[in-house]
């Protein structure tokens, strides 16, 4: 054997690919420093006192540890309000998406759908080409959906992206030959897509629902268009209000210790609010973590 090359498992590894791995190693870890300081100077600023977090000196770990920002934030009244029409709207938009993109993809992924090709088109044409804004509204003024749980989760009941994932991953990932043995077994196609299709379909399912759950829990645009009442207000508008309420132009006031005080107070308060905007999302990321890189793989690859 060579000096410059070693087994390892089994596996002789050379002198340059050890090079190359190390290398590999530097620039993994370098980008995933990159990525987590984020996140941890964020966590860090959250527990910290204003003063600290005005001043820049939170650095790593929290500074005069302190939970005034998440007081503040819980202090709303509509804090709770927000957080249940949230999770609302969450679950039954993500339910409604689920089932109409799951259908959908399947009957587009049978070869032997009349108009298969055109009924794609359509819906790769709505990618590029949409009503706007101001028909939207008034499509759903006319059918009375204002201030209503359906303004928030019927419109874009169907993501065409998702939905060209989730057909193509039928397409590729069930053989067209398990349809035609349960045709000869006497199955029907309700039966063939409820008790075959959905069960290898595990892996897209959950990259379903991770993406349209988060879609919903994010969305805030559509509450500002489509609804009035405050109680049907999602978490985001109800943050949005907490952020814009401390928020404070230094140059009003003329005490400098006050307008230091407030800007951290403001500053602390946009940390407060993306913990607690982000925490249950990634509460979620870990139950589906298994299927969710073999389900965008497998689904956007071919087709």
């Amino acid at each position: 054997m060579s000096k410059s090359a070693s087994i390892h498992k089994g596996i002789r590894i050379s002198a340059d690919d050890r090079i190359y791995y190390i290398i590999v190693y530097i620039i993994l870890s370098l980008l995933l420093l990159m990525i987590i300081y984020p996140l941890v100077f964020i966590v860090s600023s959250s527990f910290s006192s204003p003063y600290a977090v005005s001043t820049g000196r939170v650095k790593l770990l929290p500074v005069q540890f302190s939970l005034e920002g998440y007081n503040a934030v819980f202090q709303h009244k509509g804090i709770l309000i927000g957080y249940r029409n949230t999770v609302v709207y969450t679950v039954v938009g993500t339910l409604i998406n689920l089932v109409m993109t799951i259908i959908t993809a399947y009957a587009l992924a049978r070869k032997t759908l009349p108009g298969r090709s055109v009924i794609t088109f359509l819906f790769t044409f709505t990618m590029i080409f949409g009503g706007g804004m101001i028909p939207n509204y008034i499509l759903l003024k006319d059918l009375r959906m204002l201030n209503s749980l359906w303004a928030m989760v019927v419109p874009g009941a169907i993501a065409v992206y998702n939905l060209i994932i989730a057909k193509t991953f039928i397409e590729n990932s069930i053989p067209h030959e398990l349809l035609e043995a349960s045709k000869i077994d006497g199955c029907s196609d309700f039966k063939y897509f409820s008790q075959i299709v959905l069960p290898l379909s595990k892996s897209i399912l959950a990259v379903l629902v991770l993406f349209y759950a988060v879609g919903h829990w994010n969305s805030y645009f559509d509450a500002f268009l489509y609804l009035n009442n405050r109680d049907l207000f999602p978490l985001q508008i109800v943050l949005r209000e907490v952020l814009v309420k401390n928020s404070i132009d230094a140059g009003l006031i003329e005490d400098p210790e006050l307008a230091t005080a407030k800007q951290g107070m403001a500053d602390l308060l946009k940390y407060s609010l993306i913990i607690v905007s982000t925490v249950p999302v990634m509460c979620l990321y870990p139950f589906v973590q298994k299927y969710f890189i073999t389900g965008v793989m497998i689904g956007s690859i071919k087709g």
